[in-house]
């Protein structure tokens, strides 16, 4: 029997697609080209040790919750989340520390802490405001489809972003707010997630930072990160979705009356109604779509690509004490190092890092005694023409010094496994611009102006994950599985 719907790939925004689609009636064909269902959010074992390769922590479990809810099932029957605590650490040049914790009042106390108390006043404020900002945000301009320009066209809520502040910059917008270039600090760094640098992103981007600092992190007690994908493919399964692994898309047919099926590796077809395509968007309009796909957004401009990583996984032989989940050791020259990333596709000359610990949530990850670690520098994606066989090896041994001058010891002496993956390996996963977190979101680049979810050339042709509405993160993703479902499921 031929499946109505065929979602080509087994990532977090395929599965949730799946899961909708599934739950709504549809019969349900998932297509994924690796061995394990998970995308982005893969796993690797290497010499004793489990590493996760994608996403490190998951912030709004309750958009996990609502999907698994699509088909009646009970988050906890699936997934154990453990909360954070601390959400992240920060460290400072000047020796300074700040722990994100949960709760407004312990939040305040180590504001406090840091910086007194009327900057613990200024916070709570602020923490306030960044509710607001979310709610204002979430219902008219994230958590639905826009089909035009008339559907961002809503004065009321434009109006309220207005007065909140989010369209300012978000360094000017947070600056308003907090006075310690700590605190600043501790809430604009997250425009990097976004691709972007605080001096240029917009402040409505100001709702990442409440998304963690005050919404929280989680990670699975078993598993770690890979845990979610292979839940949500439990999830579909059980609701009538099947999974076809190991399986590769080789292209997907259609023309002006409709998408007609995809055609396999090997040359197997899939007659379908409708095809929800999950893989990179740029490279799926390069290499995956039938000529009449078209969107404007992708293929009469340049787009823009976030920045890239350079990422170092290891196998600890012994554990580290006291160490949090997320360290995010920030540098000292913040607005020249955000430059030399976003506007100049170069090598940060005063990183920050992001270390991240998750043996004490993840004991199964490593042998007894044994601990897994990994360190991410942001740099250039591959666009910028670097020289990464030269580039590679002197941003390597740069990494290692500054993480034992940090307090990390000699971590090379003290790793059975090593596993790197610079912007050339990314491009090789098939990931445009060899970045892993896939178009910016400058406002060009945001709403409707981003690539959309529906072909205006192919009808039945649906897209979801990063490269398409809402964005980039595992929430963003997840929701826009949803929103592809809503475009099948409405047509």
């Amino acid at each position: 029997m031929a499946a109505q719907t065929v979602v080509v790939g087994a990532g977090l925004a395929g599965l949730s697609a799946a899961i909708h689609l599934a739950a709504a009636g549809r019969d349900v064909v998932v297509v994924e080209a690796e061995a394990v269902p998970g995308g982005r959010c893969g796993t690797v074992a290497s010499g004793g040790y489990r590493f996760d390769i994608g996403p490190s922590v998951l912030t709004m479990p309750e958009v996990v919750r609502a999907t698994v809810g699509a088909a009646g099932e009970e988050l906890e029957d699936w997934l154990e989340l453990a909360p954070l605590d601390p959400i992240y650490r920060l460290t400072f040049h000047d020796g300074a520390r700040l722990d994100i914790v949960p709760g407004a009042e312990r939040m305040a106390a180590e504001v406090e802490r840091l910086a007194g108390p009327e900057e613990a006043a200024r916070y709570l404020a602020f923490r306030a405001h960044l509710g607001r900002m979310l709610e204002a945000e979430w219902g008219p301009f994230i958590d639905r489809n826009i089909d035009g320009p008339a559907d961002l066209a809503r004065p009321l809520a434009l109006a309220r972003l207005a007065r909140l502040g989010g369209f300012r910059r978000l360094h000017n917008l947070v600056a308003t707010h907090l006075s310690d270039w700590r605190l600043r600090r501790a809430h604009t760094f997250q425009a990097l997630y976004t691709g972007l640098s605080p001096f240029d992103a917009l402040g409505i981007y100001a709702v990442v930072a409440h998304m963690d600092t005050v919404g929280g992190a989680f990670f699975p007690r078993r598993g770690g990160m890979h845990a979610l994908p292979l839940a949500l493919a439990g999830v579909a399964e059980k609701a009538g979705a099947s999974l076809r692994l190991s399986t590769r898309v080789e292209r997907v047919e259609g023309g002006p009356d409709g998408v007609t099926g995809v055609v396999l590796a090997g040359g197997e077809r899939l007659a379908a109604r409708d095809v929800v395509v999950t893989s990179d968007l740029p490279a799926a309009y390069a290499h995956l779509l039938p000529p009449a796909a078209r969107d404007w957004r992708v293929q009469r401009r340049r787009l823009h690509f976030s920045p890239s990583c350079y990422l170092v996984h290891l196998g600890l032989t012994r554990q580290l004490d006291g160490q949090a989940h997320h360290t995010v050791h920030l540098g000292r020259d913040w607005k020249a190092t955000f430059e030399a990333l976003t506007r100049h596709g170069g090598i940060q000359p005063d990183p920050s890092l992001l270390v991240t610990y998750p043996s004490p949530e993840d004991p199964d990850a490593a042998p007894p005694g044994h601990a897994t670690l990994f360190v991410l520098e942001p740099t250039a994606n591959t666009r910028a023409g670097l020289d990464w066989a030269e580039v590679g090896p002197r941003l390597r041994e740069r990494l290692y010094g500054r993480l034992a001058g940090l307090g990390y010891g000699d971590l090379r002496r003290d790793s059975a496994v090593e596993l790197v993956v610079d912007p050339p390996a990314w491009e090789a996963q098939g990931l445009t611009a060899g970045t892993p977190f896939s178009l910016d979101h400058r406002f060009g680049q945001t709403g409707w102006l981003r690539p959309q979810n529906a072909s205006a050339g192919v009808p039945g042709l649906v897209f979801a994950g990063m490269g398409t509405v809402p964005g980039v993160g595992v929430p963003m993703v997840l929701i826009s599985g949803r929103l592809a479902a809503e475009r099948v499921l409405n047509r």
